[in-house]
């Protein structure tokens, strides 16, 4: 069995924590489980909370994964097989760092972003390549949901649906309730930075840019009715692009409300959600991590959640030389998830597919040396396992 050692201790960190458990027991997929952060009341809870659901206690240690000196020295004492990075996307450089100096493979659920810029891409990963397949190991990136599942179902769509592509719509949409006032379903940080950064899609062989939520369009959604959808950048878009031939056009759509909007609107038109240090009393404080520590943490709006979730893919091509258009999706229930493993459905759907990500890597199926994105691996086996451990999904086609 493969040890593994998790790296943060969040929404999803529990996530994987929970799902890496229940695999250990249906398959005996893993074997000692560790769970590394900074708190450590916050890990006590979450083994607490594992050992209760599925019987199984994971081993706990404190860390900061910004220093690669002591993360180096936590994987050389738990050896594990497996590092999954579920922390922030500003330690993946040291995570990987580690993990070449530590001989042992990679996972993570995000793309590297500099903490001074509001700007996240492949391009420092992608520059690992070498480095690991000279040391035999695996890194696999984006192992979530958006990235991650939608980078997988675009590859079953190309497998089994479609001989080429040409748009290529990825379409997120929470519909989730938590009766907050403002709240974000995950790092506030991270969210307000991705929402308020400028738009691009790929038109024609060329990146397109746009202002920040100007583009929007309504999508009637299975199960939850129509929303209106906002076009973000979404790093997924970076490696499908290059790994989906003919793809004329692809975006990224996502569903806010107009409440979240609102306020968010309010709190950059007052710097709140900027990310350069400013000067308080004496004290240099970036606006947005301050913000953050006023937020609800994402973490406390499992049990207040209600509602669904929907995340998939629209695309269009050529089967058999004629024009066809498919949809394939997920359906998550925000309830159903916290009273499985106590998180909501924003958290289960990046953690389900974190833990199936390295339950391919733990028994082989994906584990080849090199830095590799979700599309460039079989389908199948992943959207197998996917359905098992919670996430079903479903493909129909578009007339």
């Amino acid at each position: 069995m493969t040890d593994i050692l998790i790296i943060g201790c969040g929404g999803v960190g529990s996530v994987v924590a929970h799902k890496c458990a229940q695999a250990k027991v249906a398959e005996q997929s893993f074997g000692t489980i560790t769970i590394a952060a900074r708190t450590q009341k916050r890990l006590e809870s979450v083994a607490k909370h594992v050992d209760a659901t599925y019987g199984v206690m994971p081993a706990i240690a404190q860390v900061d994964a910004d220093d690669t000196k002591a993360l180096i020295a936590l994987i050389e004492r738990v050896k594990p097989a497996i590092v999954v990075n579920v922390a922030l996307p500003y330690q993946d450089l040291s995570i990987m760092e580690s993990c070449l100096a530590c001989g042992v493979h990679y996972l993570d659920t995000a793309n590297y972003e500099p903490p001074d810029t509001a700007h996240f891409e492949y391009k420092w990963q992608w520059a690992y390549r070498e480095r690991f397949e000279k040391a035999g190991l695996c890194a696999l990136l984006g192992s979530g949901f958006d990235p991650g599942v939608t980078n997988v179902f675009a590859a079953w769509v190309m497998k089994h649906e479609l001989d080429s592509v040409q748009v290529l719509d990825i379409i997120d949409c929470n519909a989730g309730d938590h009766g907050q006032h403002f709240a974000t379903n995950f790092n506030p940080e991270i969210n307000i930075r991705e929402v308020t950064a400028k738009g691009r899609y790929w038109e024609q062989g060329e990146w397109v840019e746009t202002d920040p939520l100007s583009w929007s369009m309504d999508y009637d959604f299975p199960e939850i009715g129509t929303r209106k959808c906002f076009l973000m950048y979404h790093e997924e878009l970076e490696s499908l692009v290059q790994n989906l031939p003919g793809l004329r056009r692809a975006r990224f759509w996502m569903t806010f409300s107009e409440n979240y909007l609102n306020h968010l609107r309010v709190l950059e038109h007052v710097g709140m959600t900027r990310i350069d240090p400013v000067s308080f009393q004496g004290q240099s404080i970036v606006p947005v991590q301050f913000l953050a520590k006023l937020l609800p943490d994402p973490a406390s709006l499992g049990p207040l959640t209600r509602g669904k979730t929907c995340i998939g893919n629209r695309m269009q091509g050529l089967s058999k030389g004629s024009p066809k258009t498919v949809y394939i999706y997920n359906i998550c229930d925000h309830e159903a998830c916290y009273k499985e493993v106590g998180s909501q459905a924003i958290s289960y759907t990046t953690g389900v597919p974190a833990m199936v990500g390295t339950k391919m890597l733990a028994d082989g199926t994906w584990l080849k040396p090199g830095v590799w994105n979700m599309e460039q691996m079989d389908p199948d086996p992943f959207l197998r396992d996917l359905a098992t451990y919670g996430l079903p999904w479903q493909c129909v086609r578009v007339e």
